[in-house]
């Protein structure tokens, strides 16, 4: 039995994947135990990691910084490319003001723990270390450690000591700060999907309406030449004509008085196209079904899957001249947008044609529509990408006295934004599907979370029993109070999304398995987004703020 003993208590690669491996298993099974209807989800993988280094199972320090820093990479680089095609349009909507309340929970954690230090007497080395661990920043410690180190020529042990005792309460108290703003403000999931998609336009975004043509001074014009005048985004997907057949438009079909129009536009844009056209009557998609004299008309959604389409624009295939057909809608991401001949398409839209059978079977060969080929991954993009993040996260910033950088979380999760936004454009295939995107987030942060408990582990009991259980209260502290002043502000005043907070408290920690815990509560990108749009900025100011707490300090 030596090899048993052996593979436990002996450091090798073996021991070190067991180790991680029993940390991730009892910390999954334990996160489906629910107390009062809540449950901590992944976060127990922390604690599950902390317990088996309290008894001896540890690894190697550079495999287990390794294991954790590749963790979190995958994690925020899976969340990045989700969230990229929709990110700066939701900075656009509202972005501004999540920066501001997260910057406000930063400074208001750096005021806290300076009144903390100020009645309790502790050290601010030791108060930072708290600090750091409270909201949960992994380089903000760092930055500490090194501006310590340069400014006394020493290191002090009670920074790291006051961050992994502070660290686990850190967790559970941003997701307890959730809980508390959800049943103080009693918020309705129900209530807050509906503001949501009143918000986003997420199930809007498209709309169709009939409209009867009857603006006199136009008749006879073509339909391009109309797109000019009424400078308005929208699609006219079918005309009914006075003879009772129906046609498909194109920019060259000519308008008659007394024409029905199907049309397709934004919320925004519809009235005014409306009043330029004519006005609004009711017709059935029934009615809008009716055969021509010639061939039957359809409509049908295609899924782009062929590689030389991505970041192709649709004036570049010129579908609607060559095949007779017309494209109503783009949903990409699940978002239904209105085409224009500039827009550029990217593998994984969905298309959505109107035509003959015949014809939209040739686009299908055009575009692809192959589910088979959605399923391979796309390691490339994935790995060209982290890459380039690690390069972006490693660029100093400011010196002060240490450089103040992205790291390697901000770096990958910045160009992760970028590719998802602007990868087609430079014909990079971004598309995973949601299962493999999921995958990647699960194993990067279940990582993430085994070796921060490993690490974490050793010592963590003594240094609670000799005084340290006090710092856990502080750490409580700054984690908490910060969070729900900002908080409450945001819902009673701003009257902020609740989804849209989850992802602000946890960004504004830095904290992913936060995101993870929000992410499973919300079933939708919400999180994600507001998590992203405050990241970097967030990311900046801890270590910033670190540094300079120390420095004062000196």
């Amino acid at each position: 039995m030596d090899w048993l003993q052996a593979l436990f208590c002996e450091q090798g690669i073996a021991h070190a994947v067991l180790t991680l491996a029993l940390a991730i298993t009892g910390g999954l099974l334990l996160g489906k135990v629910k107390v009062g209807g809540v449950s901590l989800g992944i976060t127990w993988i922390l604690f599950v990691g902390i317990a088996l280094s309290h008894f001896g199972m540890t690894i190697d320090a550079p495999v287990l910084h390794f294991v954790k820093e590749f963790g979190l990479i995958l994690f925020v680089f899976s969340i990045g490319l989700q969230v990229g095609p929709g990110f700066f349009s939701s900075f656009k909507h509202g972005g501004m003001t999540l920066v501001t309340l997260a910057s406000a929970i930063v400074l208001l954690g750096v005021l806290t723990t300076y009144v903390l230090h100020l009645t309790t007497g502790v050290d601010i080395p030791t108060m930072v270390g708290i600090l750091s661990g409270a909201v949960t920043n992994t380089p903000g410690l760092g930055a500490a450690q090194q501006a310590y180190a340069d400014a006394t020529g020493i290191n002090d042990p009670n920074i790291a000591l006051g961050y992994a005792v502070a660290y686990p309460l850190g967790v559970i108290g941003i997701i307890f700060s959730m809980l508390l703003v959800r049943y103080v403000m009693r918020v309705n999931f129900k209530k807050e999907d509906e503001g949501l998609a009143a918000i986003s336009n997420e199930h809007k975004m498209a709309e169709r309406v009939s409209v009867e043509f009857t603006n006199e001074t136009l008749d006879g014009q073509k339909i391009g030449y109309l797109r000019e005048l009424v400078n308005r985004a929208f699609v006219i997907s079918r005309i009914l004509h006075a003879d009772g057949s129906i046609t498909i438009a194109d920019a060259e079909t000519v308008l008659t008085n007394g024409d029905r129009l199907l049309v397709i536009s934004s919320p925004d844009d519809m009235p005014a196209v409306i009043a330029f056209f004519g006005h609004t009557v009711e017709m059935t998609d029934e009615e809008w079904g009716k055969n021509t004299p010639n061939s039957e008309l359809v409509s049908r959604r295609i899924l782009i899957t062929k590689s030389n389409i991505n970041g192709k624009k649709f004036s570049d295939l010129k579908l609607r001249t060559r095949y007779g057909i017309n494209i109503t809608r783009i949903n990409r991401a699940g978002v239904d947008l209105i085409p224009y001949q500039g827009m550029e398409l990217q593998i994984g839209d969905r298309v959505m044609v109107v035509g003959s059978l015949k014809a939209i079977e040739k686009v299908e060969g055009v575009l692809g529509n192959s589910l088979k080929k959605l399923n391979q991954p796309n390691l490339i993009t994935i790995f060209v990408g982290i890459a380039l993040g690690v390069l972006l996260g490693s660029i100093p910033l400011l010196n002060v006295p240490q450089p103040v950088k992205l790291g390697l979380a901000g770096g990958p999760l910045i160009v992760a934004i970028l590719i998802g936004r602007f990868g087609p454009h430079y014909h990079l295939v971004t598309y995973t599907t949601m299962s493999a995107n999921l995958m990647l987030r699960e194993v990067g942060i279940a990582l993430f979370l085994a070796a921060v408990g490993i690490g974490a582990g050793d010592g963590f009991i003594e240094t609670i029993v000799n005084g340290g259980y006090r710092w856990i209260g502080y750490g409580a502290i700054i984690t908490v109070l910060p969070l729900l002043l900002v908080g409450f502000f945001a819902r009673i005043v701003l009257k902020l999304n609740y989804y849209t907070m989850m992802g602000l408290f946890a960004g504004s920690m830095t904290d992913p398995p936060a995101l993870a815990y929000a992410n499973g509560t919300a079933g939708n990108d919400m999180p994600a987004v507001s998590y992203a749009t405050v990241y970097p900025v967030v990311m900046f100011l801890r270590v910033l703020t670190a540094q300079i707490f120390i420095l004062f300090a000196l």
